[in-house]
């Protein structure tokens, strides 16, 4: 059975995508930790993060660097932090998260519920600072 994920990569449930190529689609969380929490994965349906070849583990890295820049530059924080979790979703994916502490990736406290247009917002100022 297709993840959540595969889902959004055909189009079968609607995203606020902010980049993608042939090989990864970067997108909001629709429950973000921070505004500004973009996860980013393959497209191609693997479940474990380290089952991805040397090639993807590379390019989804690559593929996240400018979207990062253009989330601190979007939504000002410290930094921005990355993280693999991979337990909610059989995906393999990547968060992005605007950080101004440590405890900005707490995965266990509660997730912030925006509205759509707040999203379709966030969204925007993400995508004005790609190139």
């Amino acid at each position: 059975m297709a993840s959540l994920f595969t889902k959004i990569v055909q189009g079968e449930i609607p995203c606020h995508k902010i980049a993608e190529n042939e090989q990864f689609l970067a997108f909001l969380d629709v429950f973000p930790l921070a505004m500004g929490h973009v996860l980013v994965i393959p497209k191609k349906e693997i479940d474990y993060f380290f089952d991805l070849s040397t090639q993807e583990l590379s390019g989804i890295l690559v593929f996240a660097q400018p979207i990062a820049r253009a989330i601190s530059q979007a939504f000002p924080c410290k930094k921005v932090g990355l993280s693999v979790v991979g337990l909610e979703v059989p995906h393999a994916h990547v968060h992005l998260v605007p950080m101004q502490s440590v405890q900005d990736l707490n995965f266990s406290r509660p997730k912030l519920t925006p509205s759509p247009e707040a999203l379709a917002e966030a969204a925007e100022r993400i995508r004005s600072f790609l190139s």
